[in-house]
């Protein structure tokens, strides 16, 4: 039960507490965004949404908790891999909402990275090994 409560947990993430964050003039309304940045910015909310979805009818109603445990890692590993390279395409984790650090690690990759582990520990604890 824990780890369907935790998979749960780090699932609320991006499909709850992302789409808060950026479905507004910082992201999806940010006037200073190329139409086609915000066409992807939803594309990915909506994509990570149903992603999300798809885990918790895996975790809850079939019981295929590590499957949903392998796509959160791809959701949240993707935001640091995209952390880690974001000096060759560009980009920046820092937002207008989110530049916050808990331990020097920026807000965002910090929480990433706790996902991460969490999906990971309990992939492994569900496995037949």
């Amino acid at each position: 039960m824990i780890s369907r409560i935790l998979i749960t947990i780090c699932v609320l993430i991006f499909t709850v507490i992302i789409p808060v964050l950026e479905i507004n003039t910082s992201h999806v309304y940010n006037p200073s965004w190329p139409a086609h940045a915000r066409f992807h910015e939803v594309w990915q909310l909506i994509t990570n949404c149903g992603i999300g979805l798809l885990c918790l009818w895996l975790v809850w109603l079939k019981n295929k908790v590590q499957l949903a445990s392998v796509l959160v890692v791809l959701v949240m590993g993707g935001v640091l891999v995209a952390y880690v390279i974001q000096d060759f395409y560009g980009g920046s984790i820092l937002s207008g909402n989110i530049s916050q650090t808990i331990m020097g690690i920026n807000f965002v990759a910090f929480t990433a990275s706790v996902a991460v582990i969490i999906a990971v520990g309990v992939a492994i604890l569900e496995s037949d090994l």
